[in-house]
């Protein structure tokens, strides 16, 4: 999730409107929506000092608006949150273990995350049975969705396409 991706959702969350953001951190009235919807759209990207004033208004780490860089622990963390945000993933404990799962408070999420998170353990099961390799692992994993089997990732026609179809079917009859 891109920085302005964050702002929006943090903003959202605090159930303030962009102009009056814009305002708390300083902006003019004519400037503080406009400035805002810039950074909210990536047209333009808050320098550090604004990324520390904005988690202070938000009340968040500065990393939690940041693109969080998975190299290092507290970026895959707020990473994993920003999955929790967008997926509805969730931890929990299963046989005292702490994994991480889908949520079953959003049903759509749900079934979609199930379905991909079963294609990866599925690969992964394979890999530690000896029934693939790692290079066939890794080509799946690397080449994902092109190299899943699964085909859970079906192309829709547009709907531009599907009109003309459907026109097309009610001329025959």
């Amino acid at each position: 999730m891109a920085i302005g991706e964050r702002i929006r959702f943090f903003r959202k969350r605090m159930g303030w409107k962009q102009k009056e953001l814009g305002e708390k951190l300083g902006f003019t009235l004519k400037t503080s929506e406009v400035r805002m919807t810039q950074y909210e759209s990536g047209a333009r990207t808050p320098k550090d000092d604004m990324i520390n004033q904005l988690a202070y208004f938000f009340d968040v780490s500065p990393a939690a608006l940041k693109v969080p860089d998975i190299d290092s622990y507290i970026g895959l963390m707020h990473t994993l949150f920003a999955l929790e945000d967008i997926y509805g993933l969730t931890v929990d404990e299963v046989d005292g273990v702490t994994c991480i799962r889908p949520s079953k408070e959003n049903a759509k999420e749900f079934i979609k995350l199930g379905e991909l998170l079963s294609a990866w353990k599925e690969q992964a099961t394979l890999l530690r049975s000896g029934d693939i390799t790692k290079d066939d692992y890794d080509a799946w994993r690397y080449r994902y969705p092109e190299k899943d089997s699964r085909n859970i990732w079906a192309k829709v026609p547009s709907k531009e396409l599907s009109d003309a179809l459907l026109k097309g079917l009610k001329e025959e009859d």
